[in-house]
């Protein structure tokens, strides 16, 4: 009696489910890695009569192309900057403001919401730019 030999079968791994698997399983690390939180260490402040508990406030002055003024994305009048910004700022040697001016604003509307800041005795104030990127 004579057997018939198979030939040897080739099994194929088919590679693309195994990728699909894989990134799905790195996905899913990635995502609850940042879940994970770490233990805080528990302080308890002391007390102190002199402490400053408030933060700085930070207040926005915009100025568009146009020369309109917005204090907080409220529009305001020139001649009411002043009075604003006192109201507004309770500490003008540690409150902050930042100016928003258009860039097609005139240097000389920058200069005036400068010394308006100035003169209410703000000390504090930066004007907000965006970075240049490459080619401009």
């Amino acid at each position: 009696m004579e057997f018939e030999r198979r030939k040897p079968s080739h099994h194929h791994l088919e590679i693309a489910p195994l990728v699909d698997v894989v990134f799905l399983l790195l996905l899913f690390f990635m995502l609850t890695s940042n879940l994970v939180r770490e233990p805080a260490i528990r302080i308890i402040l002391p007390q102190s009569k002199t402490a400053d508990s408030s933060a700085p406030e930070v207040r926005l002055l915009s100025v568009t192309k146009n020369g309109e003024l917005f204090l907080q994305d409220r529009r305001i009048a020139w001649q009411d900057l002043r009075q604003e910004l006192s109201a507004l700022i309770k500490d003008p040697k540690r409150d902050f403001v930042r100016i928003k001016a258009d860039r097609e604003a005139s240097v000389g509307l920058l200069v005036r919401v400068i010394d308006e800041v100035r003169l209410t005795g703000i000390i504090h104030f930066s004007i907000l730019t965006t970075q240049e990127g490459p080619g401009k």
